[in-house]
């Protein structure tokens, strides 16, 4: 079974950091792309940042520069450190593990931007 587990969120002032980490169960986590997506309230949800089995990384436009993605294949957790946080940040982030064209999702954590 499949568990994929977010913790790191929280409520942060504009122009604070935050990390996000994914441990994951139940699969073969080395071979797996990870990603982290964010979903707004009222949007649909929409990717972040991947990274794949050999560490190859992308981001979206709007967070390049601010947001990086990592990963721990021994101890099975992926990260997001995210810096220069804005309101607009604001969101639920869901860590997703993905073989083939197979999504597995976990929970959410929410992260909270005041201004």
């Amino acid at each position: 079974q499949v568990q994929l587990v977010e913790s790191g969120g929280g409520l942060v002032q504009a122009g604070g950091s935050l990390r996000l980490s994914c441990a994951a169960s139940g699969i073969i986590f080395s071979i797996y792309a990870m990603g982290w997506y964010r979903q707004a309230p009222g949007k649909q949800r929409e990717l972040d940042s991947m990274i794949t089995s050999g560490g190859n990384t992308n981001y979206a436009d709007s967070v390049k520069g601010r947001l990086t993605i990592s990963r721990d294949n021994v101890k099975r957790t992926v990260y997001l450190q995210m810096n220069s946080l804005k309101p607009e940040d604001t969101a639920v982030y869901y860590c997703c593990a993905v073989w083939s064209t197979t999504f597995n999702w976990g929970q959410g954590t929410q992260v909270t931007v005041s201004s």
